[in-house]
């Protein structure tokens, strides 16, 4: 059982940039894959990055690609999501999760999510 928790979120003005933060406890955190979704107000919550458990393979969605980094600590147990020239349509809640298979971009494939944190970026 891994538990998860997230900070770093906050609000910030279009252009601006953010990282946020996943600390991981319980289980072998090096041995899982770890990924970060978001929910806006309304709508399903979505795939945003992907690190496999070695730190070699990430994954971005389109709408993020060039703009947010996913990496890993595993010796701190912590992922991280750096976030720059973020957008208006950027503003969700933004969720760590972990899975011990290879990742994947669908919600229903995670085993295990944090409580989420609050991103907000004024236009």
């Amino acid at each position: 059982q891994v538990h998860l928790v997230e900070s770093g979120g906050g609000l910030v003005q279009a252009g601006g940039s953010l990282r946020l933060s996943c600390a991981a406890s319980g289980g072998t955190f090096n041995r899982y894959d770890m990924a970060w979704f978001r929910q806006a107000p309304g709508k399903e919550r979505e795939f945003v990055a992907a690190l496999s458990w070695t730190g070699r393979t990430t994954s971005y969605a389109d709408y993020v690609e060039g703009r947010f980094t996913i990496s890993r600590d595993n010796a701190k147990t912590t992922v991280y999501l750096r976030m720059n020239s973020l957008k208006p349509e950027d503003t969700a809640v933004y969720y760590c999760t972990a899975r011990r298979e290879n990742w994947t971009t669908m919600t229903r494939d995670y085993e295990f999510w944090g409580q989420g944190t609050q991103v907000t970026v004024s236009s």
